[in-house]
């Protein structure tokens, strides 16, 4: 689960040329095309023909491809609002030497780059939010015997899942900021946080929830302030259904009290916003192992938070 995964250097061209050429796979005729942006594991690319636009995906990193596919299926079934579905995969190939698949377009802009929505009055802001919870609370509705990836859960608990990974983050943890890699605030946080360990995950989860892994502001597509869907998942798993919450805290998030209302509509655990704390730190931490990329943007709030919550136990 940790593995360091080391994207494709792509540049723009090729991402568009590449994205052309799947779309000539799928037997379509590309009038236009518009690079869309990504992740740090995937680009994506707007294809417009004479009958239809949808968007085709590049995975940066090999190994990728047939969990994203079978998660979107996964989630769409169970989402009420429109989630892209998936219309043609192309593994990596000779000529087109990366993995790649198609999708249905999910109209709109992300609610992250929606000023419009941003500065809307409290009315508009907690009508988003109630969209939005409602939505992902119906995938959490979705349970299954067993806990884990979704592909191949085999645990009988959640603990059995998250303990292993969480023990292993603040190892790796302890190494980077010896190593130099990460700050010292970091290493405090994540050390302090494993020792309270029992203490904030001390609720058994009684029940495996199918989760989207990563619903922040930038994957809730909104349009005219209404949603209208949700796009990319990550980490796609059947978990502690909270698991899928600290994200709503991310980045412009809590402008529209996300957590707050999911809490407030559907209940949670009593040491909820300790363990989103955690889950918060070292889902990030988590990703720097994985892209080796770090952004103090995102990291210093949540390892204030991370302290902030350790002070409350």
């Amino acid at each position: 689960m940790n593995e360091r995964m080391i994207p494709a250097e792509l540049s723009k061209a090729q991402v568009i040329k590449y994205a052309e050429g799947i779309a000539g796979e799928m037997g379509c005729r590309v009038l236009a095309s518009k690079f869309l942006g990504g992740g740090s594991f995937g680009r994506a690319v707007k294809i417009v023909t004479a009958d239809e636009s949808f968007v085709i995906k590049l995975l940066l990193s090999p190994g990728m491809l047939e969990k994203e596919v079978f998660d979107l299926r996964l989630l769409q079934n169970a989402c009420p609002v429109p989630m892209p579905k998936v219309l043609f995969t192309h593994p990596s190939s000779e000529k087109i030497p990366i993995d790649g698949y198609a999708m249905t377009l999910i109209p709109g802009k992300s609610a992250l780059l929606s000023p419009l929505l941003y500065f809307s009055g409290k009315g508009v802001r907690m009508r988003f939010a109630d969209e939005v919870t409602s939505a992902l609370h119906a995938v959490h509705c979705v349970t299954n015997g067993k806990f884990g990836d979704t592909m191949h859960p085999d645990h009988s608990s959640w603990d059995e899942v998250y303990r292993p990974f969480a023990r292993d983050i603040a190892e790796k943890t302890r190494l980077a900021v010896s190593a130099g890699e990460l700050p010292q605030s970091v290493g405090r946080a994540a050390e302090a946080a494993w020792e309270r360990y029992d203490d904030i995950f001390c609720e058994e989860v009684n029940v495996a929830s199918l989760i989207h892994g990563d619903l922040n502001t930038a994957n809730i597509m909104v349009s005219k302030r209404r949603l209208t869907g949700l796009i990319d998942p990550l980490n796609c798993m059947w978990a502690d259904r909270e698991y899928d919450l600290f994200q709503f805290d991310n980045l412009t998030g809590k402008r529209f009290s996300l957590s707050d209302t999911y809490i407030k509509k559907y209940g949670a655990s009593k040491m909820v916003r300790q363990k989103l704390a955690f889950y918060g730190l070292f889902n990030e931490v988590y990703c720097f192992f994985k892209s080796g990329a770090l952004i103090p943007l995102i990291m210093n709030p949540l390892v204030k938070n991370m302290f902030a919550q350790l002070k409350t136990l």
